[in-house]
């Protein structure tokens, strides 16, 4: 079945946020400190994703064209809406500080973004191989554990956006497979990993409170990359 090992990965996350919920019982003191030991560590996934990148023009006009579109439309304000409502459609844990949408942006973007979740839902869709979907998803339920007992039931929420995100690749795998050159593909998961990566380095700023980046208003930049990887392959 094309879609195992998306169902798999959505599986793990909602097993390991469900833990999550049962260990969030922890004094604020633990709380604050393993939260920013999980920003350090993800600071330093994304800087290691973003990195990745061939070319940092690529990256940028990327960037600044998501920002602007995210802007336009604003995103951010959105998701901050859906998480206001869902707050008031369930219990919120009490002087937690963190919101719903900050802990569905939060999951949602570390577990779409990045090189195994393209790279494992194209080898599903196009191999049936689904081991690096099963292991991506081994790693979501661990992280999921950890996140939701610190940010609560949003992280949760964040396997909608996996499933429909990784689901969607693997359908049109084939597609992809009979229109798209190796190579061309090749260099946009390379870009891809990069914006995602500098994305996620924004995300462990916000943790750590040094910075309050609108990273919603950032989401449209993983469209755009693709548009913008296309034009400068062409005059190449």
């Amino acid at each position: 079945m094309v879609l195992s090992g998306v169902l798999i990965n959505g599986a793990f996350i909602i097993a390991g946020g469900g833990l999550g919920l049962l260990f969030s019982n922890i004094p604020a003191r633990i709380k604050e400190t393993v939260m920013q030991a999980i920003a350090l560590a993800v600071i330093l996934i994304g800087m290691k994703m973003a990195f990745e990148t061939d070319n940092i023009i690529v990256l940028l006009l990327s960037l600044l064209t998501g920002a602007f579109i995210g802007e336009l439309f604003r995103i951010e304000d959105r998701i901050n809406g859906f998480g206001s409502w869902m707050e008031s459609r369930f219990t919120s844990k009490p002087g937690e500080g963190i919101s719903v949408a900050q802990g569905f942006i939060t999951a949602s973007l570390i577990y779409v973004v990045g090189a195994m979740a393209i790279v494992g839902a194209l080898n599903s869709g196009l191999r049936g191989d689904h081991e690096i979907l099963i292991t991506k998803g081994i790693l979501d339920g661990f992280s999921a554990l950890v996140f939701t007992s610190m940010m609560g039931y949003g992280v949760i929420l964040s396997v909608i956006p996996v499933v429909i995100y990784e689901g969607i690749i693997a359908l049109l795998a084939k597609q992809i497979q009979h229109t798209v050159p190796g190579g061309f593909l090749d260099g946009l998961i390379v870009e891809l990993t990069g914006v995602g990566g500098l994305m996620i380095v924004a995300i462990g700023l916000n943790l750590l409170n040094l910075t309050k980046i609108r990273i919603g208003n950032l989401i449209p930049a993983l469209g755009t990359v693709i548009a913008v990887y296309a034009v400068y392959s062409f005059f190449q």
